[in-house]
């Protein structure tokens, strides 16, 4: 992705290198991409030719399905209570990925207060894998990461997006399952280590 797109447009709490992994892992070269997951499973839809076209497949689906969009495949229509006041700058590649990046981002401050805020610069690639895993699944400790308050605090080990509570200072590493590691689906997620507890979550990655 280009350097000077990410710098206008990605979240500032976000290293542009982790933008980038964050692209590469679950992004799309297409702007008008649109992706619809019902019960767990892919529906097949014609491919979006214009802004209009793609707003019109969004519509139909938001509200029955799961609905991704656009270069970094946010779900569209979270927090939307009516179809209509969706915007269809949702497919302008800025904007997509200034709102995909500020989720991913939320998502990242979810997983590192989980981890107790860690400051060691080796736990930086299982932070990363973890966010990534909790985009994909939508799942991180059983809660989920779209619905989610903002915890605030660090983003990863980069900059805080907001001081974060008296409460939030104290908060621990949850300890870890002794069957965590086996309850992790193979691959390089969980040979990253990662701690997530996916026994409770439905359909792919």
């Amino acid at each position: 992705m280009d350097a000077a797109l990410i710098a206008k447009c990605a979240d500032p709490t976000l290293a542009p290198a982790i933008v980038e992994q964050f692209i590469s892992a679950v992004g799309s070269d297409d702007p008008l991409a649109v992706t619809v997951k019902a019960d767990g499973r892919l529906v097949l839809i014609p491919k979006p030719r214009s802004p209009d076209e793609a707003m019109g497949v969004v519509k139909d689906y938001v509200g029955h399905a799961i609905v991704r969009v656009g270069i970094t495949q946010f779900p569209a229509g979270v927090g939307v209570g009516d179809p209509s006041q969706l915007r269809p700058d949702m497919f302008d590649v800025c904007s997509n990925l200034r709102t995909g990046t500020g989720i991913f981002a939320k998502v990242a401050r979810i997983v590192t207060k989980w981890y107790g805020r860690p400051t060691n610069s080796e736990l930086l690639p299982q932070l990363v894998d973890d966010a990534i895993y909790a985009w994909k699944t939508e799942t991180f400790e059983g809660d989920n990461v779209f619905l989610a308050n903002d915890p605030g605090g660090p983003t990863f080990m980069n900059t805080a997006s907001e001081e974060p509570s008296d409460d939030d200072d104290r908060a621990e590493p949850a300890p870890e399952s002794e069957d965590s590691s086996q309850s992790a689906e193979p691959g390089e997620a969980a040979e990253a280590g990662m701690r997530i507890d996916i026994s409770r979550i439905g359909g792919g990655r």
